[in-house]
């Protein structure tokens, strides 16, 4: 069997440990072949491959990145995309299975191959983890400590000027990043795109936070909507899937905070740099993991299917699953964090 692989949407730690693991669980099968999509999907329907065996993902479970590259290429845009060029594309390359590495744009475009009759199993990657079949998926661990040092770090700078700074971590439709890294660090409060949030009641934690002799630190989810807003902010257009490019709430609560209290207020956006680098010992272990689960699912023709973590385990669950809808903050998680706020 020649297997394909492809990772794609935006990076994330542990992309290459998924590689490695499923090559190397691959080379256990008698017959079994490794190639790598290059860019995503875009190395789909352009037939942009590399080869990939034992000596090609040695050491790689420990680098950041990904060797095949990624893309926010939709496959049934373009004129070689859409299933029934992708077909030919894997006929003329004699590829017998997809193994699709993505987030919720990356699986469900899997998912739409799958129910034309295509080749494809799924494994879940998304920093934000708001894919509703698993329970973690890999590079959170790895966003929520990049993210937790720098509360760390700039909790200190603001100390020194006793100011307020507003913390800007990624997030679209979930707030996990936000909750895990505010509440490790310490955050005075944390805003979630579940949970909106009136300017009055922002500037009342921070003055309370004042009247304490502190600096105030806010945690802040790209996604989050301020009461009074119809949707998350953005000014940087729509991505390959027709998504609004978030990011900069951040700089527009830190004005308004110093406007309504007096405290000078300062927003840092933390960006790419939550995605970068080399992943954690965790995420290493889960991703190795998942990549060799996905191969068992190719070898027993589970197509549409997606590996998943449930507890401790690796299971199977179906792509429509995963992508059916986000999985978001609970209320109950939020609250239980709020009682730290201020």
């Amino acid at each position: 069997m020649r297997i394909g692989i492809l990772t794609s949407g935006g990076d994330c730690p542990g992309l290459n440990a998924v590689i490695r693991g499923a090559v190397l669980k691959s080379s256990r099968f008698p017959g079994n072949e490794f190639v790598g999509f290059k860019y995503g999907w875009r190395g789909v329907v352009n037939a942009d491959l590399m080869h990939l065996d034992r000596q090609t993902v040695r050491g790689l479970s420990k680098q950041g990145g990904t060797i095949l590259g990624s893309s926010r290429t939709n496959p049934f845009e373009g004129p070689c995309g859409g299933p029934e060029n992708i077909s030919r594309v894997l006929k003329e390359n004699r590829i017998d299975a997809i193994l699709a590495v993505g987030g919720e744009g990356t699986l469900t475009a899997a998912r739409r191959l799958a129910e034309a009759g295509l080749p494809v199993v799924g494994v879940p990657k998304t920093i934000d983890n708001d894919l509703a079949a698993t329970d973690y998926s890999f590079g959170f661990n790895t966003a929520v400590e990049i993210a937790t040092e720098a509360v760390d770090r700039i909790r200190t700078t603001a100390e020194s000027h006793q100011r307020c700074i507003v913390v800007e971590v990624m997030g679209r439709n979930a707030g996990w990043i936000a909750l895990h890294a505010g509440m490790a660090a310490g955050a005075h409060a944390i805003l979630i795109p579940e949970q909106p949030r009136s300017i009055a009641q922002i500037c009342e934690w921070v003055n309370s936070v004042r009247h304490r002799g502190r600096a105030p630190v806010i945690v802040v989810a790209e996604g989050f909507v301020l009461e009074g807003m119809t949707e998350a902010h953005s000014h940087k257009g729509l991505d390959a899937f027709e998504r609004p490019r978030l990011g900069g709430i951040a700089d527009i609560l830190a004005p308004m905070i110093e406007a309504h209290t007096g405290i000078e207020s300062r927003a840092t956006t933390l960006g790419f740099a939550q995605r970068g680098g080399v992943p954690s010992a965790y995420d290493r272990v889960l991703a190795t993991r998942l990549g060799m689960a996905a191969v068992d699912l190719v070898v027993q023709e589970q197509w549409g299917s997606m590996v998943a973590l449930r507890g401790t385990k690796i299971v199977s669950v179906s792509i429509e699953e995963a992508t059916h809808k986000p999985k978001l903050v609970p209320v109950q998680r939020y609250e239980e964090a709020a009682f730290l706020f201020g």
